[in-house]
């Protein structure tokens, strides 16, 4: 099956679960829970408030050599923006990649698709955890903070506030 095939699909839409395809065009599907839901509005508030240019926005597909990866949150620039918000499937993944990690998501799992969304041009992928601890990845190393929002928390909580 083909992304375009996914999101032309009646049956497909609205669906409680982000769905996303692997390399020989198989449907996986991964049920999400509120608090997942709330990070991720959390993470976007966050970089809204924090990047004044560029755009943060949730469940962004992403063409990977492993098929389209739904990532939970990214941030772009402006330049990005511009080349992918009209296609149907990021060509060109945006410089921050986030994902929240649920129960069901493995560590081999969370490893693979940065190392995806690194080959298809990410600067940055995040991992947020089941307690919303931050974990920030460059392609050489684990960081201690963000390099392109160093003043990101290292911990989401459900009363984080954007500075002023």
């Amino acid at each position: 099956m083909k992304w375009e095939e996914v999101c032309e699909n009646k049956q497909l839409q609205d669906l409680p679960f982000k769905i996303e395809l692997n390399k020989w065009g198989q449907i996986v599907m991964s049920p999400a829970k509120p608090k997942h839901s709330a990070y991720q509005g959390i993470i976007v508030t966050l970089l809204s408030s924090l990047k004044k240019t560029g755009l943060a926005f949730p469940e962004c597909a992403i063409q990977t050599t492993d098929g389209v990866k739904v990532a939970d949150v990214v941030w772009c620039s402006d330049q990005i923006a511009d080349i992918i918000l009209e296609e149907t499937a990021a060509s060109i993944a945006p410089e921050i990649c986030v994902e929240v990690k649920s129960a069901s998501n493995t560590l081999e799992e969370m490893v693979e698709k940065k190392d995806l969304y690194f080959a298809a041009g990410a600067e940055e992928v995040w991992v947020c955890d089941a307690q919303g601890k931050m974990r920030f990845y460059n392609r050489q190393e684990e960081l201690s903070k963000s390099l392109l929002v160093p003043d990101f928390p290292n911990q989401i909580q459900r009363r984080n506030q954007p500075t002023a």
